[in-house]
């Protein structure tokens, strides 16, 4: 009898080994090397089949099956780009419990009543508990057909029959192919899936969407290769203890990316939020320090937030830099500037920095809010509550201009602020902005000067 060959793959990255080892040398994980048959090229061929292409003149490739249609959702269709495309592979990954489900279930339900066939397949509940979240949601009136499944085969002999035109997976790391040894989750498992999927979608015209789960660091569970197969990558995030969601596109080969969607969740489930910026600024304080708003370009669309810093003595001897919303390095290195560039003794005092409604700054634009939310708190004197500021600050205090500062201002205006401070290189507006006051400055001692 012939000895079963095996190997290690890491289930973070894909990394092959020929024996167990605690690290992996390629992403930095431990433990995570999982044992699995290694299978022979003979069989690898047999479950990938063989397929023949064409080749074609590029002039002569017609474009009309990339058609869009509606998810019944503005936000949802702004971030996927417009709508969702045929013959697309949509990637949906988020927290556990932040309600992947309940929103692919109301755009299931919005396409089904549309004349068009949908497939609905859970390997993790059955058609009952489905059924009970679809009467909460009071869904389910169209062609909307429900499969509990997680034998890929199974599921392809469905989609043969059925022929639906919207696909839904739920969740990839449920699903298994009997031809591979591993367990579902793993590795080999999501990597075949996701291109047996993938070849359905391409074949058919079809479009899919398939839900992933994602590690304690937030990154979608399984080989990175997943999101390089898939057309769009879509993020949803969002706390626990808010009622908002923020979905957030990664990558989208038919639109913007780093496009987002605002959602606020109740009982009847997702509704969409049509003025964000009113969102992030309801309960706002009055005359309060250490609060300072910015506007921050959510990919085409600019969004009005609050960031929140609190400075207080640290009677343990090193101070303490605890950041929610913000990266914390880049928090870290502002408040080295406030410290050298415009002289406030903060070195031995905790630094708590809070960008409310659970939304995620990853522009350097918020940069002078957070300074001089800093600069705020440590002063005990409030930024005037009509006032916006937008910049991005160097290490040597100086203050750097910021791409779409039209955009920005025009919201902030729309929401009733009176002044904005920006860098003196964003000072050519083209556009006319009556109602509001534009102070251009250079560097954090004039913002100093002019705020406190």
């Amino acid at each position: 009898m012939a000895k079963i060959k095996t190997k290690f793959v890491c289930q973070e990255c894909g990394y092959e080994t020929a024996k167990w080892l605690g690290k992996c040398p390629s992403c930095g994980e431990w433990n995570s090397f999982v044992e699995e048959i290694e299978a022979k090229a003979n069989d690898a061929k047999s479950q990938r089949g063989i397929s023949k292409g064409k080749i074609e003149k590029i002039q002569d490739i017609s474009t009309a099956k990339q058609k869009r249609y509606s998810t019944g959702s503005r936000e949802m269709d702004r971030v996927l780009g417009g709508g969702i495309v045929k013959s697309s592979l949509v990637l949906v990954g988020g927290d556990p419990g932040i309600g992947k489900s309940t929103l692919l279930l109301q755009v299931a339900d919005y396409i089904s009543k549309q004349s068009l066939k949908v497939l609905y397949i859970s390997g993790e509940e059955s058609g009952e508990q489905i059924k009970i979240r679809a009467d909460r949601l009071n869904i389910g009136d169209g062609e909307l057909y429900i499969l509990a499944e997680t034998n890929i085969d199974i599921i392809k002999e469905y989609v043969e029959k059925e022929e639906p035109d919207l696909l839904i997976l739920d969740s990839i790391q449920t699903i298994y192919s009997p031809d591979i040894v591993s367990a579902p989750g793993s590795v080999s498992q999501v990597r075949e899936i996701t291109a047996m999927v993938m070849r359905m979608t391409k074949v058919r015209n079809m479009a899919s969407f398939i839900v992933g789960h994602v590690t304690k660091s937030g990154a979608i569970a399984g080989p990175r290769v997943l999101e390089h197969m898939v057309d769009t990558v879509l993020y949803f995030e969002g706390e626990r203890h808010f009622s908002y969601r923020i979905l957030r596109s990664v990558k989208n080969r038919f639109g913007s990316t780093n496009e987002i969607g605002i959602f606020e969740m109740r009982d009847k489930g997702l509704i969409e939020v049509e003025n964000p910026s009113e969102v992030f600024l309801k309960g706002r304080p009055v005359d309060a320090y250490g609060t300072v708003v910015t506007a921050a370009m959510e990919g085409t669309r600019p969004v009005l937030i609050e960031i929140q810093a609190l400075v207080t003595y640290s009677p343990a001897g090193f101070a303490n830099r605890v950041t929610t919303g913000i990266d914390k390095n880049r928090a870290a290195m502002l408040i080295a500037v406030l410290e050298k560039k415009a002289g406030l003794a903060i070195q031995s005092s905790d630094t708590f920095i809070n960008v409310t409604g659970g939304l995620q700054l990853r522009e350097p634009a918020a940069d002078l809010a957070v300074l001089c939310a800093i600069a705020s708190s440590f002063k005990e004197i409030p930024v005037d509550f009509k006032t916006i500021l937008i910049g991005e600050v160097g290490l040597t205090g100086e203050i750097r201009g910021v791409n779409s500062i039209e955009k920005r201002l025009m919201e902030a205006q729309k929401m009733g602020f009176k002044r904005a401070v920006i860098a003196e290189s964003n000072e050519n507006i083209s556009k006319e902005l009556k109602d509001i006051e534009i102070i251009p400055v250079n560097n954090i001692r004039q913002v100093m000067d002019l705020l406190f």
